[in-house]
């Protein structure tokens, strides 16, 4: 299996991923604006893993992955898991296996995906991986998130509209649009990318057997963003009393709700404030939350002294599916607002920034702060981190 070199730091991206633009003239010029190709982008670039490795994913309880197969009458679509004797009996042309999440199940992915960290962590979603014979694709169709697409092996065409009506097919099992048009159009080959903005029309097409690899990074509805906010507050907010009205008058209707009662609740729902503060710990806890199925995987126990020794000798990384974020002092992981000592902080914030923390780290420390190894210690004992493979 073909493997990616860990990712530079910050500020040292190669400029070829982006066909020459730094980060910061990239987000200004294009990101959620416009369009971008970049041939080469990763050069020599053929993939992470096969179509049958990709197949043998799908085949797996935990992982996400659908079909979707082109008919004469339109589009089918089915859910993973598949049985391995599914994938025999597809036709030569025009169906699509997708699957969601490659990174949580392979370290390379992982790394690939962190080329992209120019993107905040708390903006990435994941990486998808798809495999399509001559003709496969899931239609003309739009995301409402961004997304870059890096061509793996093979080719495939890309057909985008950036004025396209966004009309939906009815009753489609996907969301394929109904009148789609055609504006440019590219062969992406191995190592070409492809960035796409939200609301960007676009179809892929396989040229041959081909498998892509999509970026993609999360763009909650803002009626999502205002829902689990209240939510979050509901747990949060602790006001004292009851409703009370010694003023109470007396009602010509008694099923009328008065405009005395609806002031006092009004009051009452007026307590309820917040500051910057508030939302900055529902944001850390919010997008720091793994998704429902994500289970992690508990390692073999090992005392604090082999933890030790191992953390001198291998470092640490965060486990895949482990989100990582902070704000100021505050640090989040995986849905939990964490108590930090101050002595702690810049080692976390390397650690969430890069994933990991090299043996060097630990190794120029004759004494490490007891405290922190024994908060790793029990983040590895909760599959949160991981000794590097």
């Amino acid at each position: 299996m073909k493997k990616i070199s860990k990712f530079a730091k910050s500020g040292t991206i190669p400029l070829q991923l982006l066909g020459g633009l730094t980060p910061k003239e990239f987000l200004s010029e294009y990101w959620h604006k416009k369009p971008l190709l970049i041939r080469n982008a990763i050069p020599e670039f053929t993939g992470l893993l096969s179509p049958e490795e990709l197949a043998g994913l799908a085949c797996e309880e935990e992982v996400q992955s659908r079909l979707v197969i082109k008919t004469n009458n339109g589009w089918e679509l089915e859910h993973g898991p598949f049985d391995e004797r599914r994938f025999s009996k597809l036709p030569q042309t025009d169906w699509t296996l997708l699957v969601q999440e490659v990174n949580f199940h392979l370290n390379e992915a992982q790394s690939l995906i962190g080329r992209f960290n120019f993107i905040p962590h708390a903006r990435l979603d994941d990486l998808m991986v798809s495999y399509a014979p001559h003709g496969g694709g899931v239609g003309p169709h739009f995301d409402s998130y961004d997304v870059f697409l890096l061509q793996g092996v093979g080719k495939r065409s890309w057909k985008i509209g950036e004025n396209c009506d966004l009309t939906l097919v009815e009753e489609a099992p996907l969301r394929i649009l109904k009148n789609f048009e055609s504006e440019q159009e590219w062969i992406l080959e191995a190592g070409d990318m492809l960035y796409l903005p939200p609301h960007v029309a676009h179809w892929g097409i396989a040229v041959g057997d081909c498998m892509t690899y999509s970026i993609g990074f999360r763009a909650p509805s803002e009626q999502e963003l205002a829902v689990e906010f209240l939510s979050y507050v509901q747990e949060a907010c602790q006001l004292e009393g009851r409703y009370k009205d010694p003023d109470l008058k007396f009602q010509k209707h008694p099923a009328q709700i008065s405009s005395d009662m609806v002031s006092k609740v009004t009051g009452i729902i007026n307590k309820l404030e917040w500051s910057s503060k508030d939302v900055s710990c529902f944001l850390g806890c919010y997008l720091s939350e793994p998704k429902p199925h994500v289970v992690f995987s508990r390692p073999r126990s090992i005392n604090p002294g082999r933890f030790q020794a191992k953390l001198r000798k291998e470092g640490v990384e965060l486990s895949s599916q482990t989100i990582f974020l902070f704000r100021g002092d505050a640090f989040f992981m995986n849905g939990e607002l964490l108590e930090v000592d101050k002595r702690w902080r810049k080692t976390l914030r390397t650690l969430a920034d890069w994933r990991s923390l090299g043996p060097e780290w630990f190794d120029v420390q004759e004494e490490l702060d007891q405290g922190l190894l024994g908060q790793l210690h029990e983040w590895y004992a909760a599959g949160y981190l991981k000794f590097p493979d």
